[in-house]
């Protein structure tokens, strides 16, 4: 019987022939913490009694949470991540830097078939590179830091297979949306997605990165999708040391389930409150009037996403009632825009751009929602109080859907805008 990627990268780094369902040690490529769970690894390393990382390359922590800090708690926080840092000599992705979810793979963190662990449950991201990488709580993530290893449950996979090309103003994030409103939240508890198909295929690689970070909204332990040239060109543009593993699925792989979809029958999609498997086609929501639009997150604030969002914007107004926020996911996308002038059409539209981070996606600041205001975003979530206010209502979309709703004061498809 052959094995999946899965089973691939689970066989390489625990030294043994393991098939789904089997417990191992493995050895772990690249761990990581962000400002709001490094001080939980950290005090979780110190009960350890570990007196310095396995491997201080292997390790990283991100201050993009609350960045820059918005109240002096977090300045505490974010004080204690450095002195931490510079007691092991570990570097840190500080204030400006970005999510982590883009900052780590855009610098060369992660390669195909590594085995990556993260105290962030969207670690499951960098599976678009073909690395198996999962989100572990704060004392898992500082085992790893202390030993270099971790146990897990080697988990089976679910196999989905994507074909067709979507219609216009219809993208990735529409798909795994989709997706999720069919499969439900919990469908893949603990599995693994490998994601597969012409439609895969054909996605540029930040496409890729927004099918995979939503893989644990339907309770996936990871989602993943084979490293194929374009994945190894977007590498080598980082300077990327090595390949890692080219992993793929044999053909006579034992998969759980096997499912498809035609993605040219989909149309925007949008997940309604409160959550994220709560899916409808965007042309259901019309009548929905928006206080707030946010574009950005480890989601969709890509250059991609940008470029689309501003594709809608250029030469238009934000209506009078819409407040606009865009964070660029990272101060190297950030850059990419303000050299391609899309920066500069967002502020004429009448947008506020933040610095790059995760505030207003997880609300934190930079967007705090009031009482009863609803906002279309492009994050990953909507459960209530996501955007710190629990009596709020978040709507999950496209870049393109988020633009179109900002001009026009209501959710709204993106196809009226060519």
């Amino acid at each position: 019987m052959g094995k999946t990627i899965v089973e691939k990268i689970f066989s390489a780094h625990s030294g043994k022939d393991v098939k789904a369902g089997d417990v191992v040690v493995a050895d772990i490529d690249f761990s990581f913490g962000q400002d709001g769970t490094s001080m939980l690894v950290i005090d979780a390393f110190r009960n350890l009694g570990a007196k310095k990382v396995f491997d201080k390359e292997k390790f990283r922590m991100v201050i993009d949470h609350s960045s820059p800090s918005p109240n002096i708690g977090v300045s505490e926080v974010h004080k204690k991540m450095r002195n931490f840092a510079k007691e092991h000599d570990l570097e840190v992705f500080d204030i400006g830097c970005g999510v982590c979810h883009q900052v780590i793979p855009e610098s060369g963190m992660v390669r195909p078939g590594d085995l990556v662990v993260g105290a962030d449950s969207h670690t499951c991201t960098y599976g678009a590179l073909g690395a198996f990488s999962t989100g572990m709580g704060s004392t898992d993530v500082a085992v790893a830091l202390a030993t270099g290893k971790n146990w897990f449950k080697v988990p089976e996979t679910v196999k989905i297979i994507l074909k067709g090309r979507t219609k216009r103003r219809v993208y990735s994030k529409d798909v795994i949306l989709y997706i999720i409103g069919k499969l439900g939240a919990d469908y893949c508890t603990y599995d693994a997605v490998e994601f597969t198909g012409g439609y895969i295929r054909a996605l540029s690689m930040d496409s890729r990165f927004t099918i995979t970070n939503m893989a644990i909204e339907m309770g996936a332990k990871a989602g993943i999708i084979e490293p194929d040239e374009k994945t190894y060109k977007w590498l080598k543009a980082r300077r990327v040391k090595g390949k890692g593993l080219r992993v793929k699925s044999d053909r006579d792989a034992a998969f759980k389930k096997t499912l498809e979809f035609d993605v040219s029958k989909i149309e925007p999609q949008a997940a309604k409150p409160h959550t994220v498997d709560n899916v409808v086609p965007v042309s259901d929501l019309k009548s929905v009037k928006i206080n707030q639009a946010f574009l950005g997150t480890c989601t969709n604030g890509r250059l991609e996403d940008l470029s689309i969002a501003c594709s809608i914007l250029k030469n238009r107004k934000i209506h009078k009632d819409v407040k606009m926020i865009i964070a660029p996911a990272s101060r190297d996308i950030f850059q990419q825009a303000i050299d391609k002038g899309i920066i500069s059409e967002f502020v004429n539209s009448g947008a506020c751009v933040v610095a790059p981070g995760c505030g207003p996606c997880v609300g934190t600041h930079n967007g705090v929602l009031s009482s009863g205001e609803v906002c279309v975003s492009t994050a990953n979530r909507n459960f209530k109080g996501r955007m710190g206010n629990p009596e709020a209502f978040i709507y999950l979309a496209s870049p393109a859907t988020v633009a179109a709703s900002a001009i026009d004061g209501r959710i709204t498809d993106p196809r009226k805008y060519i």
